[in-house]
Order: C-alpha cells, then structure tokens, then sequence
C-alpha cells in the first residue's frame, strides 16, 4: 500500500479522534454548568456491597455534604460511587455521575440527578476536577488510586488551587501513606511539604467538614 494512503488514514483517524475528544469536552462542560455551588468529588470501588462499611461511610459523607448545599460527582457507577450518589439525593443534594465505557462495567447508577458516560479517562478525569473544591478518596482498587494520583499531582504541581484532599480509613491507607514517609521521602522523592497535601480520617463528618472548612478559609465561599 501507497505510503501516502497510509498516513492520509492515519491523519483522518488523528482527526476523528481530536473530533470525538472535543465533543466530550464540550459535553461534559454542559453537564457541569448545572452545578450551583460547591461540589466534591468522591472516589471509591465499585465493588463493595451495599452492607460494606466504605458503602456506608461513602453514603453518610455525602449526605452532610448536600445538607450542606454541595453537589457530590463520582464516577456514576457501583459500590462507593454509588453509595455516595445516594446518600447526594437523601441529603437533598445534587448528585452527579461521570461514567467510563469499559469492557466489565459499568451502567451509571439509579441515584444520578445528572450523568455522562465517557470514552475517554482524561477528560472525564478533567471533568472530576474543574468543578470541585475538595476530594474525598474512599477505599479502593488500580482506578481509585489513579484518581488519588492525578489529585495529588495536580495540587502538588499547583495546576488546581490548594483543595482539601482527604482520604477515608485511616487502617486502608497506612501502607500508601507509610511507603511515601517511610520510602519516598526517606529517598528525598517528595518533600516533607508534600505529605501534607492530604488528610486522614476515619470520621464521617469530619471528612466533610475538613473540605468545607478549607472552602470557606479560601474565600471562594
């Protein structure tokens, strides 16, 4: 085949593509230009049952934040995403849910007020970030520590303002946060700052409140 062939249907491939991305984006922006007021973003499995204490926790935190006024986005599917969507409409909040096509999983829960399903990591993963004003990260698996990353990297490399970044269940997260104390900085890989970046707690409403306290000192209020 004609070389120029081939790099004519590449570049028609790059094109549809950038098409695809920018529809998501544009999407996404839409759906998020419903929220009014301050929204977190929670994060978490999608495989805990309604009867596992993260589902629990997941749906008691995001109650105080909507009666509180906040909107709560997750990632629109089960388990923790789920349970937080929830616990969004009890509390009388809003309650988003930005899903991913994926091979395994997943419908967008029943508890969304608002919802998208993306083809793309990177601008759902956009979309996570440019309406909150703090993170809540729940027990989870490879996806929920992706998200806890690209948070941490961002706050860390002052790409989003210095947002509350608070992660639920302390006895979880001792090996992760124990590996950056103990290995990472220890290696002189983060800063003694860096560990800072994030909270820890096992408190429902504490969780909450550390995000909303933050949001209130900043101004942004």
């Amino acid at each position: 085949m004609d070389d120029r062939i081939l790099l004519d249907s590449h570049e028609r491939l790059t094109a549809e593509a950038i098409g695809r991305i920018r529809l998501e984006f544009q999407q996404g922006f839409a759906l998020l230009s419903q929220i009014d007021g301050p929204a977190v973003s929670i994060f978490g499995s999608a495989r805990v049952s309604e009867d596992n204490p993260a589902y629990l926790a997941a749906r008691e935190i995001a109650h105080e934040f909507a009666s509180h006024g906040w909107a709560v986005i997750t990632g629109g599917g089960p388990g923790v995403m789920e349970a937080a969507n929830r616990g969004a409409q009890e509390g009388g909040g809003l309650s988003v849910g930005l899903g991913i096509e994926l091979p395994h999983e997943q419908a967008i829960n029943r508890y969304c007020d608002l919802s998208m399903t993306f083809e793309h990591f990177y601008a759902r993963k956009v979309c996570f970030v440019k309406p909150a004003e703090g993170f809540v990260v729940l027990p989870g698996g490879i996806g929920t520590l992706d998200e806890l990353s690209e948070a941490l990297t961002l706050i860390q490399t002052g790409k989003v303002e210095m947002f509350p970044l608070v992660l639920f269940n302390s006895a979880y997260w001792a090996a992760i946060v124990g590996w950056l104390r103990d290995s990472a900085l220890s290696a002189g890989m983060i800063s003694p700052s860096d560990l800072d970046l994030f909270r820890i707690t096992d408190d429902p409403c504490e969780a909450c409140e550390l995000v909303i306290r933050r949001y209130e000192a900043s101004g942004r209020a």
